[in-house]
């Protein structure tokens, strides 16, 4: 078994104002195992609409919720929120949640269980396995995705079915040691390449669900970033 006394919940916020108290509601809510707490790192990445003050009118309604606001002061793209976020971790593990609805904190417990049953360091929330609910939106986006996962795991030799998913669990001195470039959404395979390499490491996957969103509704990637992600891979599984 390990013993977490802390988790560290990174959240990056670009032009999220509708939906950040709502996701912050939702994570507040979670009632984490064995009394873990949580530490929220919420990094606006110099949002144009009323983000900050949303955050902080949350903060305020809230005061003894574990919140810790950093303001980028030019915009520098969702990679680069998360560089900070999670330097400043100071929970065992951590893990990535967007500012959208998309992802479900109630599912946190799920992705913990193999860390504190002993078995994992790193453990990747999959939308592609398990029963729970997933919103049926674009094709190409699915097979995007499909062949960016196959794409690293060729380079990285692993096996998983989700390298892009946002639920991303990691011990926290393993993803700080990692040196981190990428700026935009090649954070994730970029970070996949380079956690693989870790002597021993531990990484397994679990089933979560997925509430995507439109482009209408607020969805920000687009085919460059995945034309970006294909360089990422051949840059970071080669280096």
């Amino acid at each position: 078994m390990t013993r977490l006394s802390t988790l560290s919940i990174v959240i990056p916020a670009y032009n999220e104002a509708r939906t950040i108290h709502l996701i912050l509601d939702r994570v507040r809510q979670v009632e984490l195992p064995a009394g873990i707490r949580k530490e929220i790192i919420i990094v606006n990445d110099c949002s144009t609409d009323d983000t900050e003050a949303s955050i902080q009118n949350y903060q305020r309604g809230h005061p003894t919720f574990n919140i810790q606001y950093h303001r980028h002061p030019v915009n520098r793209g969702k990679g680069a929120a998360l560089h900070t976020g999670i330097a400043r971790a100071t929970g065992e593990y951590l893990i990535i949640q967007d500012a959208d609805l998309e992802y479900d904190p109630r599912e946190y417990n799920e992705l913990l269980q193999p860390v504190l049953d002993g078995f994992a360091d790193v453990v990747y929330g999959s939308r592609f396995q398990g029963s729970k609910p997933h919103r049926i939106l674009f094709f190409w986006h699915t097979i995007g995705n499909k062949f960016l996962t196959t794409l690293s795991n060729a380079f990285n030799n692993l096996n998983l079915t989700d390298m892009e998913t946002c639920y991303k669990l990691f011990r926290t001195d393993m993803v700080q040691s990692l040196s981190l470039q990428e700026q935009r959404f090649g954070f994730e395979p970029e970070v996949t390449a380079k956690i693989s390499r870790i002597p021993k490491v531990r990484i397994y996957e679990v089933g979560i669900s997925y509430y995507g969103r439109t482009y209408e509704e607020g969805k920000k990637i687009g085919w460059r970033d995945g034309v970006r992600a294909i360089y990422c891979i051949v840059k970071y599984g080669v280096g």
